[in-house]
């Protein structure tokens, strides 16, 4: 398991579509350049959803996807 430094982490469990990506996007709003904001999740679709965010987003990165028992947790850092 890849292991980041998280700056702040974001519980959106129990959240479905579009939740998670809007509130991970008010999250790295207000984080400094570099910073990795964790992101914990139990909607299924938070995967895609994010990555898809992420792609098509300016100044973030998505550094890692992981699905754990019940839970699906995002690394999202901000690159500028």
């Amino acid at each position: 398991m890849t292991q980041y430094e998280v700056s702040e982490t974001l519980d959106v469990k129990g959240q479905n579509c579009p939740m998670p990506v809007v509130k991970t996007k008010q999250a790295v709003d207000g984080l400094g350049v570099g910073d990795v904001l964790e992101v914990l999740a139990t909607d299924p679709g938070s995967t895609s959803d994010l990555g898809g965010w992420a792609d098509t987003t300016d100044g973030v990165e998505l550094l890692d996807q992981q699905e754990g028992d019940d839970v699906y947790k995002h690394y999202v850092r901000k690159t500028e």
